[in-house]
């Protein structure tokens, strides 16, 4: 799977982006979707992931409510919509994909970056203050 990260920007605090994820490749239906991001000087850190059909969802604390995973299978697009954003917003973001049986394995697996099999090349979210 090869996989298109998009939609980055700069933006002021409190403002939104829709971070875009495109799939080529294998068969996108038999993997689950997640976004992660890493910012200057620390280490990668899981932010949204979601199942085929986004009914099985997990958010990092410091973005629920803010944030919101989608995903368009016949499109093989998965989307970050990201709302409120705030300085510490602030990282390169990445799309990866996990094999679905790994992701309904539970929280642990879906969310450690070590398990998911395919990565995009990252997209940079700025937030001013």
């Amino acid at each position: 799977v090869q996989l298109q990260a998009s939609g980055g920007g700069l933006v002021q605090a409190g403002g939104s982006l829709k971070l875009s994820c495109v799939a080529s490749g294998r068969t996108f239906s038999n993997y689950a979707t997640g976004w992660f991001r890493q910012a200057p000087g620390k280490e990668r850190e899981f932010v949204a992931a979601g199942d085929w059909t986004v009914s099985s969802t997990y958010y990092a604390d410091s973005v629920k409510g803010r944030f919101s995973i989608a995903r368009d299978n016949p499109a093989k697009t998965v989307y970050l919509q990201m709302n409120s954003l705030q300085p510490e917003d602030t990282a390169v973001y990445y799309c990866a994909v996990i094999e679905a049986a790994t992701y309904s394995s539970g929280r642990y697996y879906a969310t450690t970056g070590r398990y998911y099999d395919y990565w995009g090349q990252g997209t940079q979210v700025t937030v001013s203050s």
